[in-house]
């Protein structure tokens, strides 16, 4: 059964709201999926193509820095004169530190489209990374900015985010766990994290794009379009609230939402009210 119009307006909604929480945006799919009326998982593809909504709302917040790093980034490859040295540096860390999730996203494309969407999997990813970020948020230094990241603790960056292929992770809850266990601030952590996905969300998002034009898939073009538009409006609205939070306060509230998201699904799975696949 095809998820109707409500539902991906429902799914986008989902979507835009838990992108850039470290809460693993794609398990909200994959579990809001089987209680929406039509109870079919939206699809890899269709999570793939409704972050280009979410990413458009990182390209508008942060469109000046982006602007400054690429405009750096490319007048120092073309050598077109002065450059912020800063900026440039960031480009590279940023195409360096998306490696990663592009070679493994690949590589492992049949996994992450079929195998590795078992809720068991997704349960057990939101426990297992929940305490793991809060211990990260206990233990982490917090006294390193954005302008501070070396190329090693950019590479530790990309492949902290090419973990979140596996729904429960989190893109942005294994980038900024990664890097509070490295010392840096919550604010610079969750920054880099936004920066970092641009390529690769972009990349996985239009590659699912072209890839499913013209098939049918769960979720049909007109709704999944609604749904990338919602996921926008609301993605914008969440990094602004998100980047004032993280400034104050920790993680520990995202930790104990990912612990009963996990225990409360494993509780579901066990007595059969849910299908691991």
């Amino acid at each position: 059964m095809s998820v109707s119009w409500t539902d991906a307006a429902i799914l986008g909604l989902v979507q835009g709201l838990t992108e850039f929480l470290p809460v693993s945006s794609s398990a909200h799919l994959r579990i809001l999926g089987e209680f929406l009326p039509s109870g079919t998982d939206p699809g890899a593809a269709f999570t793939a193509i409704t972050q280009l909504g979410t990413e458009a709302a990182v390209l508008v917040y942060f469109w000046k820095d982006i602007m400054a790093i690429a405009t750096a980034w490319l007048r120092q490859v073309f050598r077109l004169g002065d450059y912020d040295k800063d900026a440039a540096r960031m480009g590279w860390l940023i195409i360096i530190g998306s490696l990663p999730i592009i070679v493994l996203g690949l590589a492992f494309k049949d996994a992450i489209e079929h195998g590795l969407r078992n809720l068991y999997i997704t349960a057990i990813m939101l426990i297992v990374f929940g305490l793991i970020l809060g211990w990260a948020d206990h233990i982490g230094k917090k006294k390193y900015a954005l302008k501070q990241l070396i190329w090693r603790d950019g590479i530790i960056f990309g492949f902290a985010q090419a973990m979140a292929l596996i729904p429960g992770v989190s893109r942005s809850g294994g980038t900024i766990t990664a890097g509070l266990i490295m010392g840096y601030t919550r604010e610079a952590a969750a920054r880099y994290s936004f920066l970092l996905a641009v390529p690769a969300v972009f990349g996985s998002g239009f590659y699912q794009l072209f890839k499913t034009m013209g098939e049918e898939t769960a979720v049909a073009a007109g709704p999944t379009a609604v749904a990338t538009l919602i996921a926008f409006v609301v993605g914008y609205a969440v990094i602004v609230w998100f980047l004032k939070l993280v400034s104050t306060k920790s993680y520990m509230p995202f930790v104990w939402y990912r612990l009963l998201i996990g225990v409360v699904l494993l509780g579901l799975l066990f007595t059969g009210v849910l299908s691991p696949i």
